[in-house]
């Protein structure tokens, strides 16, 4: 006889499926301990509430699950917080074995729905914040979180439970088998790595879900990846605030500007030195300078996030920047660029592309880009050159503190 999966809480089973050989995930999170796929099942006296599916190539695991608890015929809803594949992949087939079924999703989610399960034919409902679902027993209100980190992202919370469903939010890329954060290992590094890669780009929306769930009082915390967290839950929520509070509290009301530059005979160095003082020159801005060379991809996203206003000194090989100088740039995919001044300047030997390289880079990121003359030197920089690099600065500093410029967003 299949044995019965874990109760997480009164009537609510877990019945998702561990992935413990998984080592990427998404391209690019590496996932050193696995990770988990998580999904549940509510038992009510009207009925049966599925929460989130799983991978579809775990699904019969998922299926099982939920066969050593009811039937089919006994699944009143399914409420899909989240549509990612990881989350959503068994859906379509849960629906042909329980036609009855209800999917409850974000409005967002109401395309995606239909493309996922390629069917016109759905019965589904949209669901926002406040929004309650009353079950046998259970009471249940949704909590619309975007971008938390896709459009339709939502959680929601049960209330005889004292139970959120966070979807990505509190999650982690951790496999093991004891499920809960007071049995597992220490995860502490996965949690923060998920963090760092999921939910920092949308710190703005962070601080707007942890608002929202002020109102509750949580006892128990279900997330879509990783362990359960049922052991102070409050401590990773006041990680969270601290997280997504931190730039804040660091800059102390100055603009901070960072200049990275990459050099082979020091002559972008000298140009960022130059532009480095004439930044530093500019009251209420703080300037600092980072060789490439030498820096990391972990510290390339935490300076690049603190950082108001940054710019990239880049020599030309081969017609263009050289790796280091393009890695920088794949970090921003991390971060919440909105708003970040940015721009570019190197020193060539022949035809000095790379600059006009980077620049059209920035641009198609949507930064803002001043519209200065691109800076360029050929060869050594001459010290009528190096002033030009200093007025350059100040002139930068000047427009990330404030001065109205027509930025170039094109």
């Amino acid at each position: 006889m299949r044995q019965l999966p874990p109760k997480i809480a009164g009537d609510i089973y877990y019945i998702g499926v561990f992935d413990p050989d998984i080592r990427t995930f998404d391209i690019v999170m590496r996932t050193a301990n696995g990770s988990s796929y998580n999904a549940y099942l509510i038992k009510t006296d009207d009925g049966v509430i599925i929460v989130d599916t799983v991978k579809k190539e775990f699904q019969e695991s998922f299926f099982k699950s939920i066969e050593t608890l009811c039937s089919y015929d006994e699944i009143r809803y399914v409420i899909i917080h989240h549509i990612e594949p990881d989350h959503s992949g068994a859906l379509p087939e849960l629906i042909q074995r329980a036609p009855h079924a209800k999917v409850l999703i974000s409005p967002q989610a109401t395309m995606m729905l239909k493309a996922l399960t390629n069917c016109e034919e759905i019965n589904f409902e949209a669901i926002w914040t406040n929004k309650q679902l009353t079950l046998g027993g259970k009471t249940i209100t949704f909590l619309t979180t975007p971008y938390l980190h896709w459009p339709e992202t939502m959680s929601s919370y049960v209330h005889e439970d004292r139970l959120l469903f966070s979807g990505d939010v509190f999650g982690s890329h951790y496999y093991d088998k004891r499920l809960f954060n007071d049995k597992v290992g220490d995860f502490s590094y996965a949690f923060a790595y998920y963090y760092d890669h999921i939910m920092r780009p949308f710190q703005s929306y962070v601080k707007s879900a942890l608002k929202l769930y002020e109102r509750f009082e949580i006892e128990l915390i279900a997330p879509l990846h990783g362990p359960i967290l049922r052991e102070k839950p409050e401590q990773y929520i006041e990680l969270y605030r601290q997280w997504s509070h931190k730039i804040e509290q660091h800059k102390a009301g100055k603009k901070i500007l960072s200049i990275f530059y990459l050099t082979s005979y020091k002559n972008t160095q000298e140009m960022a030195q130059a532009i480095f003082e004439g930044c530093e020159s500019v009251e209420g801005v703080v300037a600092n300078m980072y060789d490439l060379a030498s820096i990391e991809a972990q510290n390339m996203i935490a300076i690049l996030e603190e950082s108001d206003g940054f710019l990239i000194g880049t020599p030309t090989i081969n017609a263009d920047a050289p790796k280091p100088v393009w890695d920088l740039l794949s970090c921003l995919m991390f971060l919440d660029k909105q708003g970040k001044c940015a721009g570019a300047f190197g020193s060539y030997g022949w035809s000095g592309e790379a600059v006009d390289h980077i620049l059209a880079r920035l641009k198609s990121l949507k930064l803002r880009v001043p519209p200065l003359t691109p800076l360029k030197i050929k060869l050594i920089p001459s010290e009528q050159e190096l002033k030009s690099c200093y007025s350059y600065g100040v002139e930068f500093a000047e427009i990330l503190n404030g001065k109205l410029v027509e930025i170039d967003l094109a």
